[in-house]
């Protein structure tokens, strides 16, 4: 047991700045906010208007309960008692004193002490003082709870069944009961998978897309008093900037390609938002069904990656082949969208005999596949 949360630890590295002292499941991990998703989140608990508490519905080993726990009082909740007591630990560990024997005790116990001997296993759950604020844990089917006129937050189980699930209606609680939590609770949040069939299925809602260092990891449904006037949002982390307004309001020529290429965010285009970052940034679409984006001069925007183009290629592995021999490069990143590409296929077929890097983008240009060679700017 002791081997298996020191293997969670190191797995949670860089999701927790505190993970090697943190109590995991596999599961809870997996699930698990990441840190700066969380505390980002939790500004928009902390701006809503009274001192009332947040419930945390499945919650887990406390990922989002951490930083909800700076700003307010929480209530967290989980069917799993053990859970609770994780989220008890981890919370307790954020708000300790700097003291570095307190913050060392938990670590030099942890790793000769199993799950089943953690203390206050089967004792009440006590409240956990937060400075200004307070965690209280509850173990409770969340479906049962009186959440009306509340602030709510929930982590829907995902993996309830054993295997993860991408429709709402396999969630835990499953859809229709979250869709009656918009209605009941005076404001909230919903955190889903960003591949889940979420789009229309909150219509009053705004929907928010989340990444993290270039990877999208949640789609947050923001309900009642806590949503904005935006009905999708894409916001980029760790920049901390935003992008938000409806898909249909802005619109994209597709032009000719320029000197610099653009891979837009993940969140940008899971949120159908590049058509307005476009806009607003005078950059244009390449076909009207590709996402990447272009401009004769390089634009600086924290929604996209850039390249420069250094060459336009037909797709034929041949000329591909040709056309990579002339420059020396030892190692390729490989990008494509639209385009159906076997990289690791592409990759083992290129001459990469130099000392350099490059790029190389399969995309849709007027409706015709090109290959474009490149270095990110």
């Amino acid at each position: 047991m002791a081997l298996e949360v020191n293997d969670l630890r190191r797995r949670a590295f860089g999701k927790f700045t505190l993970s090697e002292e943190m109590w995991f499941t596999r599961q809870g991990l997996e699930q698990a906010t990441p840190e700066l998703v969380a505390l980002h989140k939790a500004t928009r608990f902390r701006d809503a208007a009274g001192d009332d508490p947040v419930w945390d519905l499945c919650c887990g080993i406390g990922g989002d309960a951490l930083p909800l726990t700076m700003v307010r009082d929480v209530i967290a909740v989980d069917a799993d008692s053990a859970q609770t007591l994780r989220t008890e630990l981890n919370v307790r560990l954020y708000h300790a004193t700097s003291d570095a024997e307190q913050r060392r005790r938990p670590a030099r116990s942890n790793s000769a002490t199993s799950e089943a001997h953690l203390p206050g296993k089967d004792s009440p759950s006590p409240t956990v003082s937060c400075g200004r604020h307070h965690l209280r844990t509850r173990v409770a089917d969340v479906t049962t709870l009186p959440l009306d006129g509340q602030l709510v937050h929930i982590d829907p189980d995902r993996r309830a069944h054993g295997q993860r699930v991408l429709r709402l209606e396999q969630y835990v609680p499953p859809l229709d009961w979250l869709q009656e939590l918009t209605r009941r609770a005076r404001g909230g949040a919903i955190k889903v998978s960003p591949a889940s069939n979420f789009g229309g299925k909150f219509p009053d809602a705004e929907i928010e897309l989340i990444s993290l260092d270039g990877e999208c990891k949640e789609a947050t449904i923001w309900f009642g008093e806590l949503r904005s006037d935006a009905p999708w949002r894409a916001t980029v982390l760790p920049k901390g900037e935003t992008l938000a307004g409806h898909p249909l309001d802005a619109y994209t020529d597709v032009r000719p390609l320029g000197r610099y290429l653009y891979d837009p965010d993940p969140a940008v285009v899971r949120a159908g938002l590049v058509d307005l970052l476009a806009q607003q940034t005078g950059l244009w679409r390449l076909d009207a069904a590709e996402e990447f984006l272009s401009s004769d001069e390089l634009v600086e925007t924290p929604f996209c990656a850039p390249f420069e183009v250094l060459e336009d290629v037909p797709n034929n592995p041949k000329l591909l082949r040709a056309a990579v021999r002339g420059h020396d490069w030892g190692q390729v990143e490989i990008k494509c969208r639209h385009v159906r590409t076997d990289a690791d296929a592409v990759r083992r077929k290129l001459p990469l005999n130099g000392s350099g890097s490059g790029v190389v983008v399969f995309a849709r240009l007027d409706g015709k596949t090109r290959v474009l060679l490149a270095r990110r700017s």
